[in-house]
């Protein structure tokens, strides 16, 4: 009687493994790929499946977002020592995920992705120089990002974004680049003090030139005469009168200028 028992726990056992190592759950963001005896056999999408106990077996793959930053350096047109800190967004495209698996294994990160980026920099860094890859960083960064995204469009990865984290230059180039900018803002104050002293000459001579046509009319007119000289040397006047004189002092002598000769009297 013992021995059946024993045959029947151990069928029963038996029978709950399999039923339980026959489901299996995908979580969201993931796919998985069954494989029977190693082979690839179907893609399981997230949620509960079922799969032969001992049999069949199912890798895990993700298809969210993922980031990836990788340290590089190149050269650039001008054969600058360029370094960089590379970071991109990408996902694996999940209807895709058996022919990533099966071709390149879960690891295509560091055997597709990083490569590509390193080729990327390289390449796109070359076709500018050190001073463009500053001043135009945005262009440096879409140009980079298509061409990685074209790079990796056979293996099934979507590039997302593309960043460059910083730039990164020998001393002796940034030590160039700071005198160079020294020197533009010298020259430009130059040019504004140069702008300023052109103004100022303009204005002096605008002035003279009024002055001297002032004159002239005066002169043409007659208007100019001693008793409206005299008036304008009493307007100008501030009553004080010098300390030391070698005479008369012309345009205070009271007893040869009447009321009639001052303008406007």
């Amino acid at each position: 009687m013992k021995r059946p028992i024993i045959w029947v726990w151990f069928v029963a056992i038996v029978g709950l493994f399999l039923i339980i190592f026959a489901f299996f759950i995908i979580p969201a963001g993931s796919v998985g790929v069954v494989t029977r005896f190693g082979a690839v056999n179907r893609v399981a999408y997230p949620g509960i499946g079922m799969k032969i106990p001992l049999v069949e077996w199912v890798v895990q793959m993700d298809v969210r977002t993922q980031k990836d930053e990788v340290a590089t350096s190149a050269a650039s047109r001008d054969l600058q020592v360029v370094t960089s800190t590379i970071a991109v967004n990408y996902h694996l495209d999940g209807r895709y995920a058996v022919d990533v698996y099966q071709n390149i294994g879960r690891r295509y990160t560091d055997i597709v992705i990083a490569p590509a980026i390193q080729n990327v920099f390289k390449a796109t860094t070359a076709k500018f120089t050190a001073e463009q890859l500053i001043t135009n960083r945005e262009a440096v960064r879409i140009m980079a990002e298509e061409e990685l995204a074209k790079q990796l469009l056979p293996y099934h990865v979507i590039v997302e974004n593309f960043n460059i984290v910083n730039f990164d230059f020998s001393p002796e180039f940034n030590a160039a680049i700071e005198a160079k900018q020294v020197a533009q803002q010298q020259v430009e104050t130059a040019k504004q003090r140069l702008a300023q002293a052109q103004v100022d000459a303009q204005t002096a001579l605008a002035q003279a030139k009024g002055q001297a046509d002032a004159q002239a009319i005066l002169n043409s007119s007659g208007a100019l005469t001693e008793a409206y000289l005299r008036y304008l040397a009493l307007t100008k006047w501030n009553g004080i009168l010098p300390t030391v004189t070698g005479g008369a002092i012309p345009f205070i002598d009271i007893s040869t200028t009447t009321t009639s000769e001052i303008p406007g009297e």
